[in-house]
């Protein structure tokens, strides 16, 4: 059976590991300071350090990122079915993956505020089915659905924040998603025994905004599945233990991209005025976040076995 663990800290004490049961945490023996340290144990080792004493939810217990920033933040774009086909791709045409990073100082928790930087006018949410990995590898490796958990260790939420007016006019992918709170992930960290791979095939994600539902789909329409991606990813990049994937994000973003033609248009003009274009258009979109709104994200299995938690979070100047 998985392991809802979540990490949490009291009244400004070091941060600590329990098991989440309910609305209640059964605190971990085991002192580890990363997640990289805590995917050492085995689950066997991990059931055996939980204590029996008994943590509310409470107020003076705060939720933090069970994914510490020693780990890497790898990405995939444009990986769910619809949000393909409302960015003019044919999904099954499409052979290989979009990747990009986003820095682990985005790292951040899964409750709390996410702060808008001053020179940031087009705000986007993007809720994510991310995979914790959980082996280190140091060339290309083949993964399939045999092997996978050999490589995911578990999974979590993540919320793909992204500053638009930076990452399309300036082509900064990983500048316009890495600013400080860009990268909530949490609250829970769900260990997965082999047989539960399956669950990755079957997981539903919604987001809201002040309540408005913005997105929701299942990862049943993931074009490229974790096993496939890994593969891909491995070619470019070393895995450790501890670090994550960001699977891509359903259709529903504040984003609103132009249909290809006049993409293709517009690919004509000067820089400054195609994306001075583009900015006028993307300001009059009302589904950008704005100081003050909510943001909640969800994942959870459809038959309700796995329970990723809930992000909740407010959106703030900086200060």
């Amino acid at each position: 059976m998985s392991l809802s663990l979540v990490r949490f800290t009291r009244s400004n004490a070091s941060p600590s590991w329990g098991l989440l049961q309910g609305g209640e945490i059964r605190p971990l023996s085991i002192p580890c300071t990363t997640t990289a340290a805590l995917l050492a144990h085995s689950h066997a080792a991990i059931r055996a350090s939980v204590q029996d004493s008994l943590l509310p939810l409470a107020d003076n217990l705060q939720l933090l990122s069970p994914i510490t920033r020693d780990a890497k933040v790898l990405c995939q774009g444009a990986n769910y079915r619809q949000h393909m086909l409302d960015s003019g791709v044919d999904p099954d045409a499409k052979r290989f993956n979009m990747f990009f990073t986003k820095s682990s100082a985005s790292i951040h928790d899964p409750v709390g505020s996410i702060v808008r930087p001053r020179h940031v006018q087009l705000l986007d949410y993007e809720v994510e089915l991310t995979l914790v990995l959980g082996k280190a590898t140091t060339s290309a490796v083949k993964v399939s659905a045999a092997n996978l958990h050999e490589y995911v260790a578990g999974i979590c939420i993540g919320n793909d924040v992204s500053a638009r007016c930076v990452q399309i006019p300036q082509m900064q992918f990983h500048k316009g998603k890495s600013y400080r709170t860009f990268c909530p992930l949490g609250p829970v960290l769900c260990l997965l025994e082999p047989e539960e791979m399956h669950y990755l095939d079957d997981l539903q994600l919604s987001l809201t905004v002040n309540g408005e539902v913005r997105q929701q789909d299942s990862t049943a329409n993931l074009v490229f599945k974790p096993a496939e991606t890994l593969t891909e990813y491995s070619q470019i990049a070393d895995f450790n233990p501890g670090d994550v994937i960001m699977t891509g994000t359903p259709s529903g973003c504040a984003l609103g991209l132009p249909n290809p033609t006049v993409v293709r248009a517009s690919a004509m003009l000067p820089d400054p005025v195609r994306f001075g274009l583009f900015l006028k258009a993307q300001l009059r979109r009302p589904q950008y976040l704005k100081n003050g709104d909510r943001v909640e994200v969800r994942i959870a299995s459809r038959d309700g076995r796995l329970d990723l938690g809930v992000q909740r979070h407010t959106i703030v100047p900086e200060a």
